[in-house]
């Protein structure tokens, strides 16, 4: 299973479209799993365009979005489980509120945004993996996404583009 992971898209209720380099690269994907912060709900019907989505809701989500997806989820696809979340709080980093926030859990793979910044690293035997943000980079120097294969491995990479257009 090729799965896209998104997060931290923050576009407004005027935005018609999502940048060229990520349509692209979510081409063939059998799912996206978005991490919170979509900001304006109509980017949700962008996304599935693509391909179906799971989410979660994030700090920066209203409440029809909240209602939607929820703030925390589990995830079973296939022999994998995927712990999904923004990771956004108090104290400590975003990844060790994510990976916390599932402690009891122990699934494969944690999947959380809100810091904009990419991310991947096994702790303790589950994959933390942020996408970073396709369109609100921040202080990063490219917009950024990933994708993650299921199969007999589980394979996670980021990948970068230069103009949100």
């Amino acid at each position: 299973m090729r799965i896209g992971v998104i997060s931290d898209t923050h576009l407004s209720a005027h935005v018609s479209k999502l940048p060229d380099a990520l349509i692209l690269g979510l081409q063939g994907v059998d799912l996206i799993i978005h991490a919170g912060d979509w900001v304006s709900e109509h980017i949700v019907d962008l996304v599935e365009a693509i391909a179906p989505c799971e989410s979660v809701a994030g700090n920066n989500d209203g409440s029809s979005i909240i209602e939607r997806f929820g703030l925390r989820k589990i995830l079973t696809l296939g022999d994998y489980r995927i712990g999904l979340i923004h990771g956004d709080g108090f104290r400590k980093t975003t990844e060790e509120r994510a990976r916390e926030a599932f402690q009891a859990d122990r699934p494969d793979i944690v999947i959380f945004g809100h810091s904009h910044i990419p991310y991947k690293q096994t702790v303790d035997g589950i994959l933390m993996f942020n996408p970073g943000s396709p369109t609100d980079k921040r202080r990063q120097p490219q917009y950024s996404y990933g994708i993650i294969e299921l199969g007999e491995t589980i394979q996670a990479e980021h990948f970068y583009y230069e103009s949100k257009v």
